[in-house]
């Protein structure tokens, strides 16, 4: 088969013929059509996000194919099928805290990395394997590129899954311009959210939200003043804001979290799933007092149970969570450096960068 490999940190990834994957038992062997580059792919290859991979590697995080092959435990996935490849690969032998690997892309902890060295190599390829229980059915009609954004929407949905959003809830979300932020207002106004405050400092991107979504979405503009943008925060949300969730990238400062998170309201809940601080910034300071006097629940929260797939899917095959007015722009596998110059020059809400490797 042919794959895009990064054999070094700061190269571009090199396009060649390389052995196919061999499914082994509790595997899928997944013949990959499309698969989403994120905004900041760019920095996970030149090491500037400081995530722990080994290399060399075939990257790519998660992917849309078609079933090549299937194990003996598979009783409903066929050869044929159309899924969604999820690189949130869990160890089996602990229910309770099992290592992670996010397949293709990086790990946590020694656990996680002996388990990215067994599922080592992404979607950047022709084929892929995954585990049995990370390849999930699609509507036969979905499009490819166009559903690859589940990349981005199942990091988003986690998050409110998390925050245990209600219906009429009012949600401020940290990062609202951004390529991920951004899914998350659209998946909170999905799940019944009665207003998504949507602090930004990219006025184009405020009036985007704002046009696409209606009056349920308060746009606010911010300026880095600390007290003016919470005093504007908090009167954008027209009354208490029950949730926060903050997904603000590593090169936000913590102060810009540390505001958005305080103007939750007492007994409210603050879901921390950005990047702040993973660059040697500054970390994020809430005041005890604070927290405990207004009984404030925070939470971190990392991706994203399994089953966030499963609900997902159904969102957006139901049509209550829309697709179709995503700006999606594809390259072919032997454009895959282009591809990544693309996705970080077009890192706004809804601005989706493919690869088709077939």
């Amino acid at each position: 088969m042919r794959a895009a490999t990064l054999t070094a940190l700061g190269r571009p990834l090199i396009v060649a013929d390389v052995p196919d994957p061999r499914a082994g038992g509790g595997e899928v062997l997944v013949e990959v059509l499309a698969a989403s580059v994120p905004p900041y792919a760019g920095e996970v290859f030149s090491g500037e996000r400081r995530y722990p991979i080994e290399l060399p590697i075939i990257p790519g995080v998660g992917g849309v194919g078609r079933v090549v092959a299937a194990g003996p435990d598979a009783t409903k996935l066929a050869v044929g099928d159309l899924v969604w490849c999820d690189a949130t690969v869990r160890a089996r032998d602990d229910a309770l805290t099992p290592d992670i690997a996010l397949q293709g892309w990086s790990s946590r902890g020694e656990g996680g990395a002996q388990l990215a060295r067994h599922l080592h190599d992404g979607a950047f390829a022709e084929l892929m394997r995954v585990p049995t229980e990370n390849a999930h059915p699609l509507p036969a009609t979905a499009d490819p590129a166009r559903w690859s954004a589940l990349t981005v929407y199942t990091i988003a949905y986690g998050g409110l899954l998390a925050a245990d959003l209600e219906a009429g809830e009012t949600l401020l979300v940290g990062g609202a311009t951004g390529n991920l932020g951004s899914t998350a207002v659209a998946i909170a106004l999905a799940m019944g959210a009665g207003r998504v405050v949507a602090p930004g400092r990219n006025r184009a991107a405020l009036d985007l939200l704002a046009d696409r979504f209606g009056t349920r979405v308060s746009p606010v503009e911010l300026t880095g003043d600390d007290h003016a943008d919470r005093a504007a925060m908090t009167a954008a949300a027209g009354g208490p804001i029950d949730v926060v969730l903050d997904l603000l990238p590593p090169s936000a400062p913590s102060s810009a979290a540390r505001t958005a998170a305080m103007t939750v309201r007492e007994r409210g809940r603050v879901v921390l799933m950005g990047g702040v601080g993973m660059l040697g910034g500054a970390d994020l300071a809430l005041p005890y007092p604070w927290i405990m006097r207004n009984s404030v629940t925070v939470r971190g929260q990392w991706m994203y149970p399994r089953a966030a797939n499963a609900g997902l899917i159904r969102l957006i095959a139901s049509g209550v969570l829309d697709l179709t007015a995503e700006r999606v722009t594809c390259f072919t596998l032997d454009q895959v450096n282009e591809a990544l110059a693309h996705a970080a020059t077009h890192p706004g809400p809804f601005d989706r960068t493919v690869l088709l490797p077939r």
